[in-house]
């Protein structure tokens, strides 16, 4: 077996289980930059820092807590991952996509995922959410290469990655609240360095909505081992080329936490309906 696989998964999730006892998540939820905001909703039954859940590092990242949260949002058993692990840390692909397993270990069979992300269609403005209906993987890793783990699908189809009924409740849960929500296709690169204006024209091409620097390893882990996806984007800044300003970590953290209540307004009703 590959490391940060289905044993350290199982190894994980056995020793959150001797911190909080029997508990079985409806969902697992993973905050993006600035979208942490929504862990002060949860009724914490543990808060648990990442260092001290085997095979979790630190996390580095301004904008990322570093800790798993585990209790009740508006009624629902969940799991939080306040942060996650970048793939321009210097982490193995396979950890990116870690905490999928480790949640799914641990009884969640939906996986939430969010993340800030630069904007490519023109159209949009910072601050705007998008329900990410597809992807498009350059980061030119994948956490599934190596020895088929016990439990996945070795072929995973990748041909509905986000889930189509959960889309939909999505959608509804936003005109409801009068949330304006944009639908796109994410594209995933490796970072740390933000985008060139040739590289976002390229992307623009391609059919790409938004840019960003994670998400797409949790997903492809994700559908393997049978988990349902969606994920929603905050879009943070126009991309490269398309604004006068040069692209800060400070701006978008500034962004996500202005759309921060919108977001947490969403998911809560998302997760009200599970």
């Amino acid at each position: 077996m590959t490391r940060f696989g289905a044993a350290d998964a199982r190894t994980a999730a056995e020793a959150i289980r001797r911190r909080i006892g029997a508990f079985e998540p409806a969902a697992a939820i993973v905050l993006g930059s600035g979208l942490g905001g929504l862990s002060r909703d949860i009724d914490a039954r543990a808060r648990i820092p990442y260092r001290e859940i085997p095979g979790f590092p630190d996390s580095t990242v301004t904008g990322h807590a570093g800790e798993l949260i585990v209790g009740s949002l508006c009624g629902m058993n969940v799991v939080a991952l306040a942060g996650r692990f970048h793939v321009y840390e210097g982490h193995d692909v396979r950890l990116a996509a870690f905490p999928a397993r480790v949640t799914r270990a641990l009884g969640a069979r939906t996986l939430i995922v969010s993340n800030a992300a630069g904007g490519i269609n023109r159209l949009w403005q910072p601050g705007d959410l998008m329900l990410i209906r597809d992807h498009i993987n350059l980061m030119f890793r994948n956490p599934l290469i190596g020895a088929a783990e016990d439990g996945d699908l070795r072929f995973p189809d990748m041909s509905e990655p986000y889930d189509r009924a959960l889309a939909a409740l999505a959608l509804r849960v936003a005109a409801e609240q009068g949330i304006l929500i944009r639908e796109g296709v994410y594209a995933a690169l490796l970072g740390p360095a933000y985008e060139t204006p040739a590289e976002v024209r390229m992307l623009e091409f391609v059919g790409a909505d938004a840019v960003g620097m994670s998400t797409v390893p949790e997903v492809v882990v994700a559908r393997a081992i049978g988990m349902r996806v969606l994920g929603i984007s905050c879009i943070t800044n126009l991309a490269c080329g398309l604004s006068v300003t040069p692209i800060t970590h400070e701006e978008v953290l500034a962004t996500t936490e202005a759309a921060s209540d919108r977001f947490a307004a969403l998911v809560r009703g998302i997760v009200q309906r599970l």
